[in-house]
């Protein structure tokens, strides 16, 4: 069992808000540190705009993958 230092639940975040909110999350994490990113959809716009900003500095792996729920765990190199 993981344990995350953060938490986000992005369904109660308006969409013009969330990407920030996650990755202003993702920033205040220590190296080595995980953060559980919860969705009511696939994260997969997020996690090409991670590759394009933080490429090398993260790694991304699908707890749950729907349909209605998606979780994803996103540590901190």
């Amino acid at each position: 069992m993981t344990e995350f230092a953060a938490k986000v639940d992005a369904r109660i975040y308006e969409p013009r808000v969330k990407h920030a909110v996650i990755f202003e999350t993702f920033d205040k994490l220590n190296p080595g540190e995980v953060m559980e990113l919860t969705n009511d959809h696939d994260p997969r716009p997020l996690h090409y705009q991670f590759l394009a900003e933080l490429e090398g500095k993260f790694d991304w792996q699908y707890l749950e993958e729907g349909p209605e729920v998606w979780r994803v765990a996103i540590a901190k190199k």
